[in-house]
Formats: C-alpha cells, sequence, structure tokens
C-alpha cells in the first residue's frame, strides 16, 4: 500500500506542475467587443470639404457621436433638426458662402436593429463670396518717410500693397480675412517697424451679390533702430566673439531680416550650443532699441573617435579635435586624423574667432600618405588666408605651398619623384535660397579658382620635365524649383578643367574625381577617374550633371519625400573622348532640422549593380 502510494504521488506531482504551468500560461484575451453604433446616424449631402465643416461643428453631428449607444428622447432629437439649418448657413457663411439653402430629412436605418433615425442635411452652397476691391492704408513714421519722398519707404508700401493675400477675385472667408490681416501686420513688422498695429479694418459682404469690399487702415509706429547691444550668458569667450558677427553699427533699421541673419551666423560660428536674439519693441526707445543676445556656450573642447570599413581603403580609425579656445585666444583649432590600411592622413586648421567685418584668418595644414597596387604617394601641403562668410556669400583666398613625393614599390615601374607645388587660391559661394538648410526654391553657384606653379625633382635631384605653370577652374551650380502640386525639383552642373601643358605634372590634390553621394550616384566615391597602369589618377578634366524630382510620401507626412534622379559625369584626362557614366535610382528624404537625411539606391550603367548612398545636408 505505501509503495503504492508513492507511486501515486510520483504520478500526481508531475500532472499538478504541468497543470500549473498551463494555468500560469497566458489566457487569450476576450475579443474587444466593437463599439455601439451612434443613436442617431448624421449625413451631410455636401462637398467634400463643407461635409467635413459641418460633421465636425453641427450640434446634431456631436451628439452622434458623444451618445453612442445611448438612446436619443424624440423631441431632443426634433429640437437639433430644427436648428441645424440655421446652424449650418452660419457655418457655411465663415467659409463665404452666404446665401446657403440648408434643410433636413429624417430618414430611417432599417439596415440594424433595432432600426435607427438617420438625419439628412442638404445643402446647396451657392455662390462664394470673393473679394471685388481692397484698399490699405498706412499711417505713422512709413507714411511720413514715403510722403517725404523716401524711396525705401515707397518701395515697401509698394510691395506691403501688392503683397496682400486677398486680391481682387480671391475666395473670401473668415480664416483667409484672418490670415490676410495677421500676414500684412507681420510684414511690416518685420521690416522695422515692430509696434505695427490695426487701426481699423473692416469687411463689406454683400451676400446677394457675393462680394467682399475690404478696408484697412494701419498705424505703423516709428521705425526702431538698432542701440546697445547686450550680451548675456559667456563665461569662457570674449564679447567681441559675438560682437563682431553682428555686422550693423547702432542706428541700423531693425529689420527681421538683420536679426535673423545675426542669430544664424551666432549659430553657424560653433561657439554657441543656444542663441536667441531679441528687439525692444518699447516704441518709447525705437531710436536706440535694445538688442539681446542670449548664448549658452558649446563646450570648450570635443573629441570624436570612429571606426570603419570600405572595399578601397580597408579599415580605418578616425580622431578629430575641436578647442574653441586654444592658449586663451579668441581663436578655433581643429585637428583630424585617420589611419587607414592604405591611406592615413592628418588635416589641421587654427582660425580666428569672427573679425570686424566678419572676416577671418586662418592657418592650415595636411599631411597624406597613400598606398597603392603600384606606389606610395606622400603629401604634406601649408596654406594661410583669409575667409568671409555670410548667409547669401562665402569668400576663401588664400596662398599654398605642397610637396607630394611618389615612391614606386617596384623599380620596375619607374623612379621616385617628387612634386613642389605653389598656388594663389580664390573660393567662393552665392546663393539665392528659400532656406539654407532645406532649400525648395532659388539658386546657387560656387567657384574654386587658382594659380601656380609646380616643381618637379627626380630621385637624383635634378629638376624633372614635369615642371612648369598651370591653372585650375572649377564652376558648380545648384537650382531647386516647386512645380505643380507638392512636386520638387533640383538640378546640378558641375564643369573643371586643369590648364597647363600636357608635360606638366599636376599634383594630385589639384586634379579632379567623381563619383559618389554628391557627384554620380551609383558608383563609389572618387571611383569615376582615369586610372595609370592599373591605378586609379585624378583627371585633368571634369563634367557631372544631376536631375532629381521628389514629392511628400503623404498630407500626413509633409517631411518625408521619395525622390526619383538621374545622375551622369566622369573625370577624365581630357574633352576628346570624354564618356559620362550614367547612374539613375529612387530615394528616401527624411527633411530634418539640420538638413535632408537622403538614402538612395541608385543603378550604375557600367558596374551594372545597385549602390546604397546615405548623406546629409546640402552641398553648395
Amino acid at each position: 500500500m505505501t509503495r503504492a502510494l508513492a507511486r501515486l504521488g510520483l504520478w500526481l506531482v508531475p500532472a499538478l506542475l504541468a497543470g500549473g504551468c498551463a494555468m500560469l500560461q497566458p489566457q487569450p484575451e476576450a475579443a474587444a467587443e466593437p463599439p455601439p453604433p451612434p443613436a442617431v446616424e448624421v449625413v451631410v449631402d455636401a462637398p467634400e470639404a463643407l461635409q467635413r465643416l459641418l460633421l465636425t461643428h453641427l450640434d446634431i453631428a456631436r451628439l452622434a457621436r458623444d451618445a453612442a449607444g445611448e438612446a436619443i428622447a424624440e423631441n431632443e432629437l426634433k429640437r437639433l433638426e430644427n436648428a441645424t439649418p440655421a446652424e449650418a448657413r452660419a457655418l457655411l457663411a465663415t467659409e463665404g458662402y452666404m446665401d446657403a439653402e440648408v434643410r433636413t430629412v429624417r430618414e430611417h436605418d432599417s439596415q440594424v436593429t433595432p432600426p435607427r433615425p438617420r438625419v439628412r442635411v442638404r445643402v446647396t452652397p451657392g455662390a462664394r463670396t470673393r473679394v471685388a476691391s481692397f484698399e490699405l492704408k498706412v499711417h505713422g513714421a512709413l507714411a511720413d518717410a514715403a510722403e517725404r519722398g523716401d524711396e525705401t519707404a515707397r518701395a515697401l508700401l509698394a510691395e506691403w500693397r501688392a503683397a496682400w493675400a486677398l486680391q481682387p477675385g480671391a475666395a473670401f472667408s473668415n480664416g483667409s480675412w484672418r490670415d490676410a490681416k495677421n500676414g500684412a501686420l507681420a510684414r511690416l513688422r518685420s521690416a522695422g517697424y515692430a509696434a505695427a498695429t490695426w487701426q481699423s479694418t473692416a469687411a463689406d459682404v454683400d451676400a446677394d451679390r457675393a462680394r467682399a469690399t475690404l478696408a484697412l487702415e494701419a498705424d505703423s509706429g516709428p521705425l526702431f533702430r538698432t542701440g546697445k547691444l547686450v550680451i548675456e550668458g559667456l563665461q569662457r569667450h570674449d564679447a567681441a566673439s559675438a560682437r563682431n558677427l553682428a555686422d550693423f553699427d547702432p542706428g541700423t533699421p531693425a529689420t527681421e531680416g538683420l536679426l535673423l541673419d545675426y542669430q544664424e551666423r551666432l549659430q553657424r560660428s560653433g561657439l554657441f550650443e543656444r542663441v536667441s536674439v531679441t528687439l525692444d519693441t518699447d516704441p518709447a526707445r525705437a531710436g536706440a532699441a535694445t538688442v539681446t543676445v542670449r548664448l549658452s556656450e558649446a563646450p570648450l573642447q570635443q573629441a570624436t573617435v570612429g571606426v570603419g570599413i570600405s572595399a578601397t581603403n580597408g579599415p580605418r580609425i578616425l580622431l578629430e579635435h575641436l578647442h574653441r579656445r586654444p592658449f586663451g585666444q579668441r581663436a578655433t583649432l581643429r585637428n583630424k586624423v585617420e589611419w587607414g590600411a592604405k591611406r592615413s592622413v592628418w588635416e589641421g586648421e587654427l582660425s580666428s574667432h569672427a573679425l570686424p567685418g566678419l572676416y577671418r584668418n586662418l592657418l592650415g595644414g595636411a599631411a597624406e600618405r597613400i598606398e597603392s597596387d603600384t606606389d606610395v604617394v606622400t603629401s604634406t601641403r601649408a596654406r594661410l588666408g583669409r575667409s568671409y562668410d555670410t548667409q547669401r556669400i562665402e569668400r576663401l583666398a588664400f596662398v599654398e605651398v605642397e610637396r607630394a613625393r611618389k615612391n614606386p614599390l617596384l623599380a620596375a615601374t619607374g623612379t621616385r619623384t617628387d612634386l613642389i607645388s605653389g598656388t594663389l587660391n580664390f573660393h567662393g559661394v552665392w546663393r539665392d535660397v528659400d532656406s539654407i538648410v532645406l532649400p525648395t526654391r532659388g539658386q546657387s553657384l560656387a567657384l574654386q579658382s587658382g594659380v601656380g606653379r609646380v616643381h618637379s625633382i627626380d630621385a637624383s635631384g635634378a629638376t624633372g620635365q614635369g615642371s612648369g605653370a598651370f591653372s585650375r577652374l572649377h564652376l558648380r551650380a545648384n537650382g531647386w524649383r516647386p512645380f505643380g502640386e507638392r512636386w520638387y525639383a533640383q538640378a546640378r552642373a558641375e564643369v573643371a578643367q586643369v590648364f597647363a601643358d600636357s608635360d606638366v605634372d599636376i599634383p594630385e590634390t589639384q586634379r579632379f574625381r567623381a563619383g559618389g553621394d554628391d557627384s554620380v550616384r551609383g558608383y563609389a566615391w572618387r571611383s569615376l577617374t582615369p586610372q595609370v597602369n592599373g591605378v586609379d589618377v585624378g583627371g585633368r578634366v571634369l563634367a557631372t550633371a544631376s536631375v532629381e524630382i521628389a514629392r511628400p510620401v503623404s498630407e500626413k507626412l509633409p517631411s518625408v519625400w521619395w525622390a526619383a534622379f538621374v545622375d551622369a559625369g566622369r573625370a577624365a584626362n581630357g574633352w576628346s573622348g570624354f564618356k559620362p557614366a550614367w547612374g539613375a535610382g529612387l530615394g528616401l528624404r527624411w527633411r530634418s532640422p539640420v538638413g535632408p537625411l537622403r538614402v538612395d539606391a541608385a543603378y550604375g550603367d557600367e558596374v551594372e549593380s545597385w549602390r546604397l548612398h546615405l548623406s546629409v545636408g546640402i552641398a553648395f
């Protein structure tokens, strides 16, 4: 008996454990009950936009949503029915339909049990009110200046009236009337009249003729001019580092563009994490309004470490260091070091903080070692220059000296040669775009030019045959245009050439290569270039072009676009026999606050394969 009970216990324990585990397992959730049907169905027969308006705001429609599953007393439903036509006409009037006809019809939905009432609202909107004429008047300092013959004031008034949103023939509604008034007032304030207000606004609507006559009078108030510049939040940097970026004198008209440009320059300086520029809008101090700059400084030093690998250069390690005030001086020191299996490079630059006139002085240098299948090329270079940087124009003038040494790995492939070059260079960018971060309309032009001389020295120390003078020119144009409904296009054209006798040995850094994210997609970076003994070298000429169209993926995701593009181009030794490589593909764009993040899949016609490209920002 004891053995039998023991055997029974041994059998029951696993069974109970299994049953317990089964009970511990999550049980399937009961299917969610469908929401109860509305107590009354409301149907609106009207154009789609008006249908949405009425279904959102009519009392009877709100009741149908809020009282789902609850019975509605017949007298309450009848009251709402009777009130609906007048309520709907009032809502339609806000959209400019002043003579709309509205009636309700009671129906029954026999498809549900128990049958529920259906109220159908039938709308005949009639003619929409349109603007017949408008009159914009202004008083105050702006009007006084215009009467005295001030051309700036007259031009502002003309632009202000031309920009009025409700021109004759435009559809009139409460929303468009409000937006037009706000926009016109904002335009006056952004032009330096920060205290501008409306004295009177009137819209005379003729419902029978569906016409609106508009009359508005504004008081511009005084023209605000910049006064004292108050800078707050500095701990390590001098006030001059922020003050020089203002680039305006006391007494300058305090326009919105002036202040935004100043704020943009502060942000782009790299010295500050957060920037705010505000104007004291007290009319009593308009002649010398205080401009307050609130700053939050970036860390004094910043270091970045990265690792990567590529099919061309193999594994690599990247170190970057930034010091925003080295040796206590008003300057920025940047150093970047990259170690790779085939390419190692150091780049450094010491640049002053902004000087009066938005200039910066700079001293830079670089050292590079590149190993190929046939040789090792090492180079060092130093430059001294001055830059000028605004939102529309960038300029950089500098002199540069470079020494490049080419050592063949095998004696049969040649002898060691040194190239020593000196160049005088000018780089410039001009842009006229609606946004420097996310442009959709405008154009830009970039120019790089240089003249110099190269000396070629062979292993014996004698001046080689590759010595001589050369010049260099590189042009790049970009254009952005919206078209159609939410469609956008952009195009790029690029052409470059080194001018020199054919026997002059041009340094690799002065040559050109194509291929990659901002060149010809579908090909590896800088891979579309001539080869010598199977080794890539830079070309003496370059031409690339690109055309792209893009559109938001949906109205709900306006910052996410899809794109289609075609690229073409290459670098070559000369224009004779030049044949562009073609690439085409599709991509996605996320228009982030710091610039577009681009993901492109491109097919390279010459390599007959697809390639993925990732990039951030705009290359001007």
